[in-house]
């Protein structure tokens, strides 16, 4: 599972869901599509394999980023 981001800048608490997708290439379709014409703003898409740590959140790997 991929999840997309996007946050403002490097300001973490900015950090919004824009979706989950299954395949990988949709999920960098709709972040590219979310950042276009966004200055200052950036995409993070994480990778999800359903997986919790020892405090009960689920683990993520970012697999991409990139900015607007």
């Amino acid at each position: 599972m991929f999840q997309v981001y996007l946050q403002e800048g490097n300001k973490e608490l900015t950090k919004t869901l824009v979706g989950e997708f299954k395949d990988y290439d949709e999920a960098m379709d709709k972040a590219e599509e979310v950042i276009e014409g966004k200055t200052g703003y950036k995409f993070i898409v994480e990778e999800t394999n359903g997986c919790f740590n020892s405090y009960g959140d689920l683990v993520a790997t970012v697999v991409a980023e990139g900015e607007g």
